[in-house]
């Protein structure tokens, strides 16, 4: 497996201009993103397939590693780097036996500590835990307490904070032992996406 390196965890828009997608990626990925996640609600299969291979190829070209949101089929597939599990998602053994034992593996644990120290017996490689703030992306998603991460470092597995993070509130959850901030809209909708994902970068670098 591709170690998991501390950082600027970037996940994409529902975007159909795959053009766009692509050109905004490449100025995160250039601004030092370290994991990407292909992430497209409103997709149909074709699309879906034809912006994840592209992303992919791009993804190998800043030796980031692509995961698949909710599709571990479109990640076997590919052949892309994992696929990140959501609560009405297949389960995470399914996945591993699927995209076997090198693929990268996340789970989402909203505010569930206990799912949390199930995904992480169970083999996942990070858990994520959000929304943090509050996220046009996530809007149903329950609050995760900051105060969570302190009881998450226990587990033993590197954790991604997500939901309504920007460049101005990240710090905080990096002081609390984030290891990857997730983020979409602070990102594909900046003026700056490559500056901005750098700003990211630098709140990792300074802890």
């Amino acid at each position: 497996m591709t170690p998991l390196r501390r950082g600027l965890y970037a996940i994409t828009p529902d975007w159909h201009d795959t053009e766009r997608l692509l050109a905004v990626t490449d100025a995160i990925l250039a601004g030092g993103a370290v994991l990407l996640q292909y992430r497209n609600k409103a997709a149909d299969a074709a699309l879906a397939h034809t912006q994840a291979s592209a992303l992919l190829a791009l993804c190998r070209r800043y030796q980031v590693p692509l995961l698949i949101n909710d599709d571990v089929a479109l990640a076997a597939a590919i052949g892309a780097d994992g696929a990140h599990i959501g609560r009405d998602d297949s389960e995470l053994a399914p996945a591993r036996a699927r995209l076997g034992a090198d693929a990268i593996l996340g789970v989402s644990c909203y505010a569930d500590l206990e799912r949390a120290r199930d995904a992480a017996n169970g083999g996942a490689d990070y858990v994520a835990f959000g929304a943090m703030f509050a996220s046009p992306t996530k809007p149903h998603a329950p609050p995760a307490p900051v105060s969570l991460l302190g009881a998450a470092r226990a587990l033993g597995k590197p954790f991604a904070c997500i939901g309504g993070i920007t460049a101005e509130n990240g710090g905080a959850l990096v002081s609390a032992g984030a290891d990857l901030l997730a983020v979409i809209s602070d990102l594909y909708e900046a003026a700056a996406p490559r500056e901005r994902a750098a700003a990211y970068a630098a709140l990792f670098a300074d802890r």
